[in-house]
């Protein structure tokens, strides 16, 4: 569905479908449903002509509720930290756009970031508004992530993630563990675990699989050791988790094995300590072209 709100400033407005429910009016559904958000901040938004219907109809107070609808409207944030690192494009044509993204920078907006995210940095920039990520990166890892520019074409490119026809490879900077015999192919189940924001490893079927290695030649610094890693599958925190449960956590990782701040590990950015991980490399055949493509960060994990 095309919005009905133009991007602005390299800002996409967001949608919410409408359940079903008792709510009589918009309004009503989106204080309830939006409690952090002022009652104000939504009639302004009104006013502004900020809030539509999939139709493109202007909302107000009194916009009686329809089950079923989708609204749009502009997200906002009253502070957003300054994310201090330079993004980086690396190749760009008519389809497809590799970055080179930096640590602490999020991909996508979400929670206490918008502007401040990779895809919003580079819509306003580059003035690309059909731009969308192909794949994630956590927001403390840098590397490469994979863009669509074109709707049209975007299917084939995602396609070659969901089955599993891309090559990445990453670099960690992480303890030494002499009595290891590398390279190691860790095959575990991961679950969403607690606090909420991390991930666990639990008995049952694997779903997640990467292959680790030591870089040979790499120096060792202070106990630690270049190792480079190559995910088969892509669990959310999954080099994070495999790493920490062979007791070679990722150097400045605040996660695991435990969390750094009993309160929150997301509270403020150790921006002279980033988490030692890298995605260094892509690779994959494009489905347009047959071409074999390989792209390589100009970032150094440690």
């Amino acid at each position: 569905m095309d919005a009905p709100l133009p991007v602005i400033d390299g800002v996409s407005p967001s949608s919410q479908w409408l359940p079903a429910g008792p709510w009589k009016t918009v309004l009503e559904f989106l204080i309830e449903h939006f409690a952090r958000v002022e009652t104000t901040t939504w009639l302004a938004r009104m006013a502004r002509g900020e809030l539509l219907d999939e139709r493109g109809q202007r909302l107000n107070a009194a916009s009686a509720y329809r089950a079923g609808a989708c609204i749009f409207y502009y997200r906002e944030l009253e502070t957003e930290e300054r994310i201090p690192f330079t993004e980086q494009v690396l190749y760009q044509d008519e389809n497809i756009l590799i970055a080179d993204k930096p640590h602490f920078l999020p991909v996508i907006p979400a929670g206490r970031f918008l502007h401040e995210t990779l895809l919003v940095r580079l819509k306003k920039k580059l003035k690309l508004e059909e731009l969308v990520p192909v794949h994630r990166l956590d927001r403390e890892t840098a590397g490469l992530v994979l863009f669509s520019v074109n709707a049209a074409t975007r299917g084939r490119y995602t396609a070659l993630f969901r089955n599993r026809q891309v090559t990445k490879v990453y670099e960690a900077f992480a303890p030494t563990r002499s009595d290891l015999t590398f390279p190691i192919r860790r095959r575990s189940r991961i679950v969403p675990g607690e606090p909420f924001f991390r991930m666990q490893e639990v008995a049952g079927e694997s779903n997640s699989e990467t292959y680790l290695d030591v870089l040979k030649g790499a120096s060792r610094v202070d106990g630690a050791s270049l190792y480079q890693l190559q995910p088969s599958t892509g669990r959310k925190h999954q080099l994070r988790v495999h790493l920490s449960a062979l007791k070679i956590p990722i150097i400045n990782d605040r996660l695991y094995p435990e969390v750094s701040s009993p309160s929150d590990a997301e509270s403020s950015d150790p921006f002279s300590s980033p988490l030692k991980l890298l995605a260094k490399s892509i690779a994959f055949q494009d489905p347009l072209t047959g071409q074999e493509r390989y792209f390589v960060s100009e970032r150094k994990v440690a």
